[in-house]
């Protein structure tokens, strides 16, 4: 009997184990995946997917040619020329991800989704129903096997180590993530991107530079010393090398308004209209949180149909969720689901009938101070990583602004240098108004002006006279200076207001306008070079001069 007490303790921490333990269910190489299968491209052809001229991800066949993760387009096309490449397509990856998510979801309903790629489950309750970690495993294996993709399947009591397990196809004992962990290179803390923050790669290759090579190693160190040297995410990925606990949720309640349902009159049933509505219910979500001092990390989106048909999906993210990433979530299910990819557990492939009613619930929250981003970082490399914060820092100014108030160029077409660049609102698609590629003559040539502006200047020949641009298209007479049409005040940051011209060149004739007396006005563009070596380009519009453009 005395032996009874301890046996007992070790069962109840089995138990307690038992129910925390984690699945991760992980398909390889899904972006490459995904682009093959939208191409119609056999399983043994090899694909790149290219993110900045560089290789984000490659099939099996191309990484056996020698293709690898980080390599130039030119480089990886010389291992494998016979290599398809393709860009980075977010919105493809979710879309063709739906299905397998929807095909996990028919066997174990509590299925979250932490990237297209990568799905994780929990075991509470799913071993009961299979019959065990290992049965249920082989089950999920299969069934993603039916649907034509290839995946791995990790288990293990923390979310990170599962993760990682997946990688390798392995089980870890319940107790033994620490051990499992402490011999895995370094570089594993940043291999899997959803799950740290941006810069995580700079933290890893400083830490190998100081001799920290395994996860081990690190998990050894004091937190005290990791806190007072790096960032905030060093100690969370220290948390994660010791086994910890993840991130916590808020321990206060959700409030009641944190849900939102819209019901779409008229319903939709096309993927554009369901997105652009899924857009907007993100930053509405966003707003309540931000007044809420709170950021999701844990949403459910849910779709209903004018049949009464759901459609539900749970999306997990490391980081706080962005009105863009919510939006981007959205639009992958909705797209997979509409597109039907695969038929669901009541043998329909598509919604049943157009979708009335969108509804999303955030589920898991933490303090709002967990979405401040920075443009720059001690310690961080430059590049990607300063571009991926700074898409995130645009990101938190649009969900407090709103969703037009953040706007990137596009290249687009166009005959001005102005109308050479559409502004999109950040997260739309980047389309242009008009074809970069088509031959717009009369268009002016390379180089383009660095800095548009619209500046009312007068030019002026040697008598003081201003310079016209006569009916034929020429100058009235020789420019020799430019003074600008308002003068600065005494208070003014420039005082200076005219400059000789070293150069010019043109006019060149741009079209023809009607003045209000209805005489034709001939438009036209000259280029000029100040004195202080400023070259400017001119614009001769409505009788008028005005600076169009400054080359730098």
């Amino acid at each position: 009997m005395a032996g009874a007490e301890p046996r007992s303790r070790v069962e109840a921490r089995r138990r307690v184990l038992a129910r925390r333990r984690v699945l991760a269910l992980w398909c390889p190489d899904w972006p490459a995946i995904a682009a093959a299968a939208e191409a119609d491209l056999p399983p043994r052809h090899p694909v790149a997917v290219l993110s900045a001229n560089r290789v984000i991800a490659c099939s099996a066949p191309a990484r056996a040619a020698g293709v690898r993760r980080g390599m130039r387009k030119r480089q990886a096309q010389s291992r494998c020329p016979e290599m398809t490449v393709v860009l980075a397509d977010d919105h493809r990856d979710g879309r063709a991800f739906e299905p397998i998510a929807a095909a996990v979801a028919e066997m174990v309903p509590a299925m979250e989704v932490i990237r297209p790629g990568l799905l994780v489950v929990s075991l509470s309750g799913a071993v009961r129903v299979h019959g065990g970690e290992d049965t249920l495993a082989e089950e999920l294996v299969d069934r993603v096997s039916a649907c034509g993709v290839e995946s791995q399947v990790g288990i293990a009591d923390e979310l990170f180590t599962a993760v990682l397990a997946a990688r390798r196809g392995c089980n870890v004992t319940p107790g033994g993530d620490r051990v499992h962990l402490a011999g895995l290179p370094i570089a594993d803390l940043a291999v899997e991107s959803s799950l740290c923050a941006p810069g995580r790669d700079g933290l890893v290759e400083l830490l190998r530079r100081l001799g920290v090579v395994t996860i081990g190693d690190f998990a050894d160190m004091r937190v005290a010393d990791i806190a007072t040297r790096f960032d905030a995410d060093a100690v969370t990925a220290h948390r994660q090398a010791n086994a910890l606990p993840g991130r916590p949720p808020s321990a206060r309640a959700l409030p009641d308004d944190l849900s939102i349902e819209y019901v779409c009159d008229p319903p939709v049933d096309r993927i554009d209209a369901a997105a652009f509505i899924g857009r907007r219910l993100a930053e509405v979500v966003h707003r309540r949180l931000t007044d809420a001092s709170m950021a999701c990390t844990k949403l459910v989106v849910e779709a209903i149909t004018e049949r009464g048909q759901r459609h539900t999906r749970t999306w997990r993210c490391a980081q706080p969720l962005t009105p863009t990433a919510t939006a981007d979530r959205i639009r992958w299910q909705l797209e997979g689901w509409m597109t039907g990819g695969r038929r669901n557990a009541t043998g329909d492939a598509r919604p049943d009938s157009p979708i009335a009613m969108l509804r999303l619930e955030p589920v898991e929250v933490v303090d709002a101070g967990a979405l401040q981003y920075s443009l720059a970082g001690a310690g961080l490399p430059g590049g990607a990583g300063v571009s991926e914060r700074a898409r995130r820092s645009m990101e938190r100014v649009q969900g407090l602004l709103g969703g037009d108030a953040v706007r990137i160029p596009v290249r687009s077409g166009g005959r001005d240098p102005g109308a050479a660049i559409t502004m999109v609102a950040l997260g739309e698609d980047a389309v242009p108004q008009r074809d970069p590629s088509a031959p717009w003559p009369g268009r002016m040539p390379r180089p383009a002006p660095s800095v548009m502006a619209d500046i009312p200047v007068e030019v002026i020949d040697l008598s003081g006279d201003p310079v016209l641009v006569t009916p034929r298209g020429a100058f009235s007479a020789e420019p020799t200076t430019v003074r600008l049409a308002h003068r600065p005040g005494p208070g003014g940051t420039d005082r200076r207001s005219s400059w000789e011209l070293r150069w010019w060149a043109g006019p060149w004739p741009t079209g023809i306008t009607r003045n209000g007396s209805g005489v034709d006005e001939v438009d036209a563009r000259a280029q000029v070079l100040l004195d202080d070596s400023r070259a400017l380009l001119l614009c001769y519009r409505s009788g008028g001069w005005v600076v169009e453009g400054i080359y730098e």
